[in-house]
């Protein structure tokens, strides 16, 4: 609990309050309270950043004490009056709902983009009507009408949305008090006709998207709530993931927000802060891969609340100045912030997100200039809504042009090598490699969005980047934060290592920096655990490198020559389940083999799994390793030749198929285009696993046991397994059978 002064403005201190609870680990709290001795402010920051969760006035306390119940020694359940989390999943789940219905309709379904751009300004229009742009219980109306008195919602949707668009509001009628909107969204209406069902979704009691109080939908989560549960049948809202708004700040903050907080509060003059407010209008932000516009949502605000720290700091040197300057609510526009992203409709969703957000923040000016001064005579419109076709655009970042801007932020996408060439076309990752020669091919997709930003920068700009945890090592960070680094570039503040919401459970860093000299401590974080906060520590340093590590710098690491001669290894890529055998089946065949010779190409296979959960690790199955062998014997084992013959055959004909296929696409359209045929390979020697390591199972075969360590894990175990044990691909291993070795394994991982 943070006490401010009696009267004390407590929405001046929310940042404050924030970076304390970002700083508290590992002992990070739930919630944070500040109170003026007046009021309480009630942050959950996990769920919900920039408004408390609730607000509760001292004399309301007897009444209202609920909301404080995690001070109670049994901690029940504290009930919150302004949880925008559980207001945005409903909403979001409607509107999903009736896109989902819309779509797939047996009669006349409508087509998709035509049905996102009619939910889009339904959308918008159920967010003006409750945050007073437009005549309240507009939408309710159009329901009651055309559930009641049979109108068709054809005509009255089409017509709202029309009049939307007109520079001239309506004086009578209908739609009178209507005003303008456009923004671009308006310009193109095209009605769709609804049948009780999709009205339903709309404004049936207490359930329809129309009955929710869209004040409370929070934009930095709405978006990508709504896009996640469009597509995914029966998964709602509800289920449905997004990033965190205390995730993102740990981009905005260090990369926006820290810099000019502190050049704002270094100022001594009222000129110097007329020039820091000129300085913030031209300020431009810019996401690279903006997806539904949160990171951008969250910037947008944030730099709306440094204008009113320059306000606050101006109030404080002249009264006079302040209520000159304060005629303009904000210096800041939707029109300073840019982004690209692949996916169509994630860029209308920005371009609404961002179109919200000015009037959101004129309202937060509106409230804090009224405590300010309150005779002042204060005004701003939110409407038109700004156009920002120029400013949000559907396009691939890794090849179209970026805009100059100040500042990068952003979430760029993360896929494997060899996911990218299951998925991508042939094509494109030719011109992948021609756009990026010098990047290793073995990098994570997301290492491209790095080079480019820091290229992008001019001296003593800032970015800040969400990759996975990938980039801090080989050949990810040898394209990415190695190239930071050496060309001069200074990490400011990073995450080593945190889980990232999301169905594909990836741990990420974040990394902030600036292109050039940067002083003074560095912050780096690192969080151990699944959950938020769990396991998470912190540490000052005058320096952070390209690793992200907190002891040791290893980007200068040179190949130590005693160990190139065994080296280390990547266990064994099965390439298909067919492969593998159960240990029940496999023991059952080696007990019936009267020859003894099974256990040639039958052997236990450890995952890592196996590894590292188990007390004793112990292989859970078995695996088929013709390596080395012909057709004909590989046929002279029977059992296991016709489990591959029968699984794994069929599914790499037609994988090889459909490769050639995509490689004759991308030849016609570029002859020199280079092109895969890792398929075709394994095809022409379908009875051998995908990378069965030769070189590997040569070495160890000189050994009775060897050490072995998981590739991806949080704390590296090792251990030493028997040497007629396969490993598979998620284990390293190291070709030593000695206990000094496997004693200067464990130091290292320590160091």
């Amino acid at each position: 609990m943070e006490m401010k002064n009696a009267g004390e403005k407590l929405h001046l201190h929310y940042q404050q309050a924030f970076d304390y609870w970002i700083a508290a680990v590992p002992d990070r709290p739930r919630y944070v309270v500040l109170c003026n001795f007046r009021e309480f402010w009630i942050y959950d920051f996990d769920k919900q950043l920039g408004e408390p969760v609730d607000k509760v006035a001292l004399e309301d306390l007897p009444k209202r004490y609920t909301a404080l119940n995690f001070l109670f020694p049994n901690n029940p359940k504290p009930i919150f009056g302004n949880d925008r989390e559980k207001v945005s999943r409903e909403a979001a789940d409607k509107m999903a709902e009736l896109f989902r219905g819309l779509v797939a309709r047996p009669k006349n379904p409508v087509p998709r983009e035509k049905a996102q751009r009619f939910v889009l300004q339904l959308l918008v229009a159920m967010f003006a009507e409750d945050i007073d742009l437009m005549p309240a219980a507009t939408i309710q109306g159009i329901y009651d009408d055309c559930v009641n008195n049979k109108q068709s919602p054809y005509d009255l949707f089409g017509s709202l949305f029309r009049q939307m668009n007109d520079p001239k509001a309506a004086e009578a009628g209908r739609f009178k008090g209507v005003r303008y909107f456009n923004g671009g969204l308006f310009s193109k209406v095209e009605p769709i006709e609804l049948d009780r069902f999709q009205l339903d979704l709309i404004g049936k009691n207490d359930e329809g998207a129309a009955t929710k109080d869209w004040s409370m939908v929070n934009p930095a989560i709405f978006g990508t709530l709504f896009q996640d549960s469009m597509d995914e049948g029966q998964r709602h809202a509800y289920g449905a993931h997004y990033t965190h708004e205390a995730d993102i700040q740990r981009i905005v903050g260090p990369t926006i927000v820290r810099p000019w907080r502190e050049r704002i509060d270094a100022a001594k003059s009222m000129k110097e802060l007329i020039e820091l407010r000129k300085e913030l209008a031209k300020f431009r932000v810019l996401d690279p891969s903006c997806g539904s516009g949160n990171f951008l949502y969250v910037a947008f605000r944030e730099m709306t609340r440094l204008d009113l720290r320059i306000l606050q700091r101006m109030k404080d040197r002249s009264e006079s100045g302040f209520l000159n300057e304060a005629k303009t609510l904000t210096v800041v526009s939707p029109k300073q912030f840019y982004g690209i992203e692949l996916d169509g409709f994630g860029v209308e969703l920005a371009k609404v997100t961002l179109m919200l957000a000015k009037k959101l923040a004129l309202d937060e000016a509106q409230e804090t200039l009224g405590a300010l001064q309150g005779e002042l005579a204060l005004s701003g419109d939110a409407l038109p809504l700004d156009n920002l076709d120029d400013n949000i655009r559907q396009g691939d970042a890794l090849f179209d042009e970026w805009p100059k801007v100040d500042a990068i932020i952003g979430n760029p996408p993360y896929q494997s090598k060899n996911k990218r060439q299951a998925e991508m076309p042939v094509g494109y990752l030719h011109d992948l490699r021609e756009r990026f020669p010098n990047v290793d091919g073995r990098a994570d997709y997301c290492v491209y969005w790095f080079r480019l930003a820091h290229d992008h920068l001019k001296p003593g700009q800032r970015a800040g980047l969400v990759g996975t945890n990938t980039v801090r090592q080989n050949y990810s960070r040898e394209a990415s934060l190695d190239y930071i680094v050496g060309h001069g570039g200074t990490i400011t503040e990073a995450v080593s290592s945190m889980p990232w919401p999301g169905e594909a459970a990836v741990h990420v860093s974040i990394v902030n920096w600036t292109k050039g000299k940067d002083g003074g401590q560095k912050r780096l974080f690192i969080q151990e655990g699944n959950k938020p906060g769990e396991n998470e520590r912190v540490a000052t340093l005058d320096k952070i490198g390209p690793a992200l590590s907190f002891n040791l710098d290893v980007t200068a690491a040179k190949t130590i020559r005693a160990n190139a001669a065994r080296g280390c290894y990547q266990g064994q890529t099965h390439g298909h389940k067919g492969f593998l055998m159960k240990a029940e089946s496999a023991k059952l065949a080696l007990s019936e083999d009267k020859t003894g010779k099974l256990k040639q190409v039958l052997r236990p296979f450890m995952i890592a799994n196996d590894l590292i959960a188990r007390k004793v690790p112990a292989p859970g199955r078995y695996v088929i390793d013709f390596q080395g062998m012909d057709v004909i014997a590989a046929q002279s084992f029977k059992v296991p030749f016709k489990q591959v013959e029968r699984t794994a055959l069929p599914d790499r004909q037609k994988a090889a198929k459909t490769e050639e296929e995509r490689n004759a696409k991308a030849l016609a359209k570029n002859p020199k285009a280079k092109v895969n045929r890792h398929h075709a390979n394994f095809l022409r020697s379908w009875w051998v696993m995908s990378y069965p390591r030769e070189a590997m199972v040569k070495e160890l075969a000189k050994l009775p046991r060897y050490i072995a360590c998981g590739r991806v894990t949080k704390r590296p175990i090792f251990a030493f397994l028997d040497g007629s044990i396969r490993p598979n691909d998620a284990i390293q291993v190291f070709a030593y059978d000695d206990d000094y070795s496997f004693g200067m394994a464990l130091l290292s991982n320590s160091a």
